[in-house]
């Protein structure tokens, strides 16, 4: 499996779920700990969109995720745990 990371490798021996991950930032200045996380997690983000929502001061961003739920709830949960950020899932059926 030349070329693939230990998360990839043992992304694909755990059953994996794909899920949307929406991220509300309401405190720009956590946005350098919020791609910290991100890049921890990059191997299993199959998408990112991000959105400035000028007129309400936050920011959307929706991650697609092909992840196991361990992986994927770990996530959720760090992301919630930074102030002024809330995030939710929503997943695919498998």
């Amino acid at each position: 499996m030349e070329g693939m990371t230990q998360e990839a490798t043992e992304k694909n021996a755990v059953q994996s779920r794909v899920a949307l991950m929406g991220i509300i930032v309401e405190d720009t200045e956590t946005a350098a700990r919020i791609n910290g996380l991100l890049h921890e997690y990059s191997a299993y983000i199959v998408g990112r969109m991000g959105i400035p929502y000028r007129e309400k001061e936050m920011n959307i961003i929706s991650i697609v995720l092909d992840a196991p739920q361990s992986v994927i709830s770990a996530l959720s949960g760090k992301l919630g745990m930074i102030p002024g950020v809330s995030s939710k899932c929503l997943y695919g059926k498998n």
